[in-house]
């Protein structure tokens, strides 16, 4: 079962690059983030020509995520619990049907978070912190359950030097910064792991290019899309890839899809 994420930086502006690889690929279940469209304007007849479910929780030109699935999906969530008064379009959760039962899947998009203020208190990194927060209590509860889950989607946190060209440049911003990294460290210690960090863990291995500045040219990227998996979806990950080539297609996002492979 392959269970993929891809931040495609606008849908509507993505379609020929988002149906060639799913035509390819043929993941089971993706993530999607920043579809930058309200839910009615999602391609949904397109993709659903594909043979897939789609499931969104969209927003007008900004944010928005959605969940395509080969089979119809259950207990669809959208939105992150915790704070009625979000109204940003960053997370949608659904339990998928698999071999082996079932695998409870969320697909998040996490704040950027910049500028973060010279004291680290501006409004929108507060934001992403308490965003953070508010994901650590929602997956301490999902991780109370008996399925696999697995988190996926685009973090906006470079978790390690080797995750960024530059780690001396990047240090400081709001996606790799110390109030950043302990908070997904707390995301992670709760019992979730890093499906690329624990099967390759290569260095220089990025999922996100600028289109600025010949950051695609010249390979200075930052790995900032993950697969955070429970201990029973680890114990059936299989393999884990970024598949870099989609950022070499035609109109690409300047993100890339990261794909696991499990055996449920």
């Amino acid at each position: 079962m392959k269970i993929a994420s891809w931040n495609i930086n606008s849908v509507k502006a993505r379609m020929p690059a988002l149906t060639e690889w799913l035509e390819a690929a043929k993941p089971d279940v993706l993530c999607l983030q920043e579809i930058k469209t309200v839910d009615e304007g999602f391609p949904r007849l397109e993709i659903e020509a594909l043979g897939y479910h789609v499931s969104v929780h969209g927003q007008k030109s900004y944010n928005g995520v959605a969940l395509l699935s080969r089979q119809s999906p259950d207990e669809v969530t959208i939105g992150l619990p915790g704070d009625d008064g979000d109204d940003q379009a960053r997370y949608i959760e659904a339990v998928i049907p698999a071999g082996r039962g079932v695998v409870r899947v969320g697909g998040i998009y996490l704040p950027n978070g910049n500028p973060v203020g010279e004291t680290a208190d501006s409004e929108k990194y507060r934001y992403k912190l308490d965003w953070m927060a508010r994901l650590k209590t929602h997956a301490a509860k999902l991780l109370t359950h008996e399925e696999p889950l697995i988190l996926a989607g685009d973090y906006n946190v470079i978790p390690r030097a080797g995750d960024c060209h530059d780690p001396k440049a990047w240090w400081g911003d709001a996606l790799y910064r110390p109030e950043t990294l302990a908070a997904f460290r707390a995301i992670k210690h709760l019992g979730l792991y890093d499906a690329f960090e624990m099967l390759d863990g290569r260095d220089g291995q990025y999922s996100f290019w600028d289109y600025q500045g010949g950051a695609w040219q010249n390979n200075l990227g930052i790995r900032i899309d993950h697969l955070l998996c429970s201990a029973s979806a680890m114990d059936r990950l299989v393999d884990v890839s970024i598949d870099k080539f989609v950022r070499d297609g035609a109109k690409p996002s300047d993100h890339v899809p990261i794909v696991g492979r499990f055996d449920f």
